[in-house]
């Protein structure tokens, strides 16, 4: 997989993609990740790629013409099966996405910033919007880290253990059961029973069902 990210500030992204899961990822050539400065596009002395927005109004908006050769040149290189615009209005992140994006190629992540980008690189360009909350960051970098976090971390030998991600939070949409490790009794709270018992079918029951009875606590929403 190839993830090529666009944005007015990559400092901002080199920290998340050079430690843990998502650096030996990229050291072990199970994904690529290239990081674009948008500034490298924009034009004059200083160059600009924001300006103030038709109609008035505060804060400043992502030129289209930086941004459209950018991903003009992009797309000259390779096909993409995805443009992402990281934007408050988009879709709601979820596994179920993470899952279905970790199966692409190519995709190209769009960083917004200030009070956003121009609406023609929507049209033009944008093929997926996806937005991790309600509410708005200063930036689409933190977004689209987590995006790319989420992932990549699905790929095939990422994890070193591949049936973690299988097992996690939101995959059956459900939440996770309680998990313990040593030792077995701490401060007089001990692990359930069952979980030491080694009988492996009673256990997945056990987990099966705490999983249900902590979503039904926590996120009744799901079951619907």
């Amino acid at each position: 997989m190839r993830i090529d990210i666009i944005t007015v500030l990559p400092e901002l992204l080199e920290s998340p993609f050079g430690a843990s899961i998502l650096k030996r990822a990229i050291e072990n050539k199970l994904v690529e990740v290239h990081l674009h400065n948008l500034r490298e596009y924009g034009k004059g002395n200083y160059r600009q790629v924001d300006d103030y927005q038709f109609g008035g109004g505060a804060g400043m908006v992502l030129m289209v013409e930086p941004i459209d050769t950018c991903i003009t040149e992009l797309k000259a290189e390779r096909e993409y099966d995805e443009i992402i615009y990281m934007t408050p209005d988009g879709t709601s992140l979820n596994q179920g996405m993470a899952n279905e994006l970790s199966l692409k190629q190519n995709i190209i992540i769009l960083c917004g910033h200030y009070k956003g980008v121009d609406q023609r690189i929507r049209d033009m360009h944008i093929t997926k919007e996806i937005s991790i909350g309600d509410y708005v960051l200063s930036g689409g970098e933190l977004a689209a880290a987590v995006l790319a976090d989420a992932v990549i971390r699905l790929l095939p030998g990422v994890l070193n253990d591949e049936t973690s991600a299988l097992t996690d939070t939101f995959q059956d949409n459900l939440l996770a059961p309680p998990v313990y490790t040593r030792p077995s009794e701490y401060k007089g709270m001990k692990v359930p029973e069952i979980l030491l018992s080694g009988n492996t079918p009673k256990i997945e029951a056990w987990r099966e069902q705490e999983a249900q009875k902590r979503t039904l606590e926590k996120r009744p929403d799901l079951f619907n």
